[in-house]
């Protein structure tokens, strides 16, 4: 891990331009070699825009492990790069909210798009902020991976398994939440609401601690700049009367908005991670290998 690491840091000298088209070549090479996350991804795709053609989802899940391979490699330039560097390189759109976050409790909410690290050193650059952390089976990238995140300004980092209660509290600092709502981790705390017209178990946690602490939600989304000239990332305008009184409602909200920017980036989204692998009873798994057409 140590040797990868380097490689790493030595990946963060070359211009953006080319560690992007190695990410690439990369993630060509991936996605012929990975076959079950490629066979995934390709299920995502045909639950998701069943309106395509295969060559037409093919043609994205490729792109996807391009994407995907690119925002890993130029992770490195997020941990070393300089900050006048880093600066140069993320556009913002129209700016970090900071007043809105310096006025009081503030979720932002990033969906899974693959330079979602990049919205992370937007938000870092100008302020801390508390998020979840899932730690690291390897030592040292774990510890390589928290100071790259935190080099800027210190991070508060949770458990899950520790609750909302710690997260509530930092952000009453105020520290923004940076949230990630968008994955399958179960049924627990979540509800099943329609993402791209399938039932998929979503966290209500966003709109009950909204509800809880009258945070903001701000949504934020990292996408790739074109020709390889960095990064965009677009704050949107924090959503009003936001849960409301009704928090299953509040979801399919959160779901929709995510739906949409998916739509405007498809190749961006992760759609190597198995979304829908929690089912209402009584409904069949839809990751077996019955269930995928052609791979």
């Amino acid at each position: 891990m140590r040797l990868v690491l380097g490689l790493m840091w030595l990946l963060h000298w070359l211009p953006l331009p080319l560690l992007g088209r190695l990410g690439e070549v990369t993630g060509s090479v991936l996605f012929i070699l990975v076959r079950s996350r490629r066979r995934i991804t390709l299920i995502n795709l045909r639950l998701c825009l069943p309106e395509l053609d295969e060559a037409q989802r093919l043609r994205i899940a490729k792109k996807h492990f391009q994407g995907y391979a690119r925002a890993v490699l130029e992770r490195s330039l997020l941990w070393w790069a300089s900050e006048a560097r880093l600066k140069r390189l993320i556009v913002v759109e129209p700016r970090v909210p900071m007043e809105l976050i310096q006025a009081g409790p503030t979720i932002l909410l990033c969906p899974h798009f693959v330079c979602l690290d990049v919205a992370g050193v937007a938000v870092l650059l100008e302020s801390s902020l508390c998020s979840i952390y899932t730690r690291q089976q390897n030592r040292t990238f774990n510890d390589a991976l928290l100071k790259g995140r935190s080099r800027f300004r210190p991070i508060k980092l949770f458990s899950r398994g520790e609750g909302i209660k710690p997260i509530m509290r930092a952000m009453r600092e105020p520290l923004p939440f940076f949230m990630l709502p968008d994955m399958d981790f179960g049924a627990r705390d979540a509800e099943f609401v329609p993402f791209f017209g399938v039932s998929a178990a979503t966290l209500t946690a966003p709109a009950r601690i909204a509800a809880s602490t009258g945070a903001k939600v701000i949504p934020v989304v990292a996408t790739f700049l074109p020709n390889y000239r960095g990064w965009k990332v677009t704050f949107y305008p924090a959503w009003e009367n936001y849960p409301g009184d009704d928090i299953l409602e509040a979801t399919r909200t959160m779901n929709a908005f995510i739906e949409a920017r998916v739509r405007e980036t498809p190749d961006e989204y992760f759609w190597t991670h198995k979304r829908f692998k929690t089912r209402p009873a009584g409904e069949p798994g839809l990751y077996a290998k019955r269930a995928a057409n052609g791979d």
